[in-house]
């Protein structure tokens, strides 16, 4: 297999670069391009500082190099890591020395490719990889290094394993009905079965909680012109991304941001107001409001207090009301004209994003509503994949119709299918039985020298 090099460092200015090599030919391409300044080879797991050189002797930067020896190391494979001097040039000028020496560059995701098709790593901890370098949360990134040390992993096994282990005994009695094999019984195949159903569907009742933590909740902010909306974006991220005026219709786009509210990803969409206008390009701005509340998974509606209720605002609770929705009445530090009995809903927060009055009982409603940082589960394991909750179904639906077999006493070699294909959608979480395509799908998503 060819020896592969990458920047493993974001690129541009920083303290240190890091220019990864891995590969048979890792040492030899070293050597080529490294001048330690204290005599003797580079031992497996040392440090050497040094400097790096071109073809020509010209010093290009002092640099530390470590080497790790195979099979010990990430990939499976020799490695050298060439810590340098951070910035733009340097890395670069190194990365094309490495390259001309012997080396290709490295496609994304290809040294954790390497360590999932060495044996190093299964499927799960590689795209745990890529989930916690994405993590925009505490909670997110514990869930991460879970499935990176592979308790995902080992749950999945633990479950396939059992079914495996029925499958024999099933195969036994239909292979070899002239030995003397100990009958299968109806009643073990289904309790197998049920208990291996259980394990996955309480995988599965993670997933809505994991897809929260992974991509962040689509929150829309909406309400009608000027009654806060944008000063609500700002005020929960803490910072002015949002023009304010006392002009009504100043948003006339939708605008994105994250923030994190205790421990909950989210993703903010200040709307433009909601009102009967003439202007066109507000009411383009209108008609991506109330697609951005339909695409949602939580609305946050502004009502004006010193204002009271109006036809706009009882058109936005009707559109809310089959939605997660937090309705807020904003301004309370002026004279409110809004009667709560004319609202009847249960999720009433007061505020005044003004005088940050309520935006605190506003953040315990969101955490109340999604609840991540309550969510009980095995030894912390989560589903955060699409691709694992996606197959974690499908071997569900399969288990059930096998079970289904065995109540309508179908032959045990047509049960077997069933349990067959179950199996083959667990292993296709691991890695353990996953096509080429989906394998390259994967670390396609990576970063280059990951």
């Amino acid at each position: 297999m060819k020896t592969i090099a990458a920047i493993s460092t974001p690129m541009g200015h920083g303290g240190i670069g890091i220019v990864r090599i891995s590969g048979d030919k890792s040492l030899e391409i070293i050597s080529k391009v490294f001048n330690p300044k204290n005599e003797g080879e580079l031992k497996p797991y040392t440090i050497k500082f040094g400097n790096i050189v071109d073809e020509q002797g010209i010093y290009i930067d002092q640099v530390l190099v470590s080497y790790f020896k195979a099979p010990k190391t990430y990939t499976g494979e020799d490695i050298c890591e060439i810590n340098c001097h951070g910035g733009l040039i340097v890395t670069k000028q190194i990365l094309e020395l490495v390259l001309r020496n012997g080396a290709e560059l490295a496609k994304p995701g290809e040294f954790t490719e390497r360590a999932f098709l060495n044996g190093k790593i299964d499927l799960t901890q590689a795209e745990a990889v890529m989930d916690l370098i994405n993590s925009k949360s505490a909670k997110e990134k514990s869930v991460s290094l879970k499935q990176l040390e592979g308790y995902l992993g080992k749950k999945i096994k633990e479950i396939k394993d059992e079914i495996i282990d029925l499958l024999v005994d099933i195969e036994a009695n239909i292979d070899y009905p002239e030995y003397d094999v100990p009958e299968i019984q109806k009643e073990k195949v289904v309790n197998v079965l049920n208990d291996a159903i259980y394990k996955i569907e309480k995988l599965e009742k993670t997933f809505e909680s994991g897809k929260i933590l992974k991509e962040g909740v689509n929150t829309a902010i909406v309400g009608k012109p000027n009654v806060g909306k944008s000063s609500l974006l700002n005020a929960l991220l803490r910072e002015n991304r949002a023009i304010v005026t006392e002009v009504a219709g100043t948003t006339r786009d939708t605008i994105e941001e994250y923030v994190t509210i205790k421990g909950i990803p989210l993703k903010l969409i200040d709307t433009a107001g909601i009102r009967e206008t003439t202007d066109i390009v507000e009411n383009i701005g209108i008609e991506k409001s109330k697609n951005a509340i339909e695409e949602s998974e939580l609305v946050l509606l502004l009502l004006d207090a010193s204002s009271g209720l109006c036809e706009e605002d009882n058109e936005l609770l009707r559109l809310i009301k089959s939605k997660k929705h937090i309705v807020l009445i904003n301004k309370i530090d002026m004279q409110s004209k809004i009667n709560f009995n004319d609202i009847n809903d249960e999720n009433i927060i007061e505020i005044s994003v003004k005088n940050d009055v309520g935006l605190d009982k506003l953040e315990d409603k969101i955490e109340e509503i999604f609840a991540v940082n309550t969510l009980e589960t095995d030894d912390n394991i989560m589903i955060t994949n699409v691709r694992h909750q996606t197959l974690i179904l499908n071997a569900k639906k399969e288990l059930k119709n096998a079970i289904d077999s065995v109540n309508n006493d179908i032959p045990l070699d047509m049960l077997s299918i069933d349990i067959s294909n179950a199996i083959q959608n667990l292993g296709e979480i691991t890695g353990e039985a996953v096509s080429e395509d989906v394998i390259k799908g994967i670390f396609a998503k990576f970063c280059l020298g990951k």
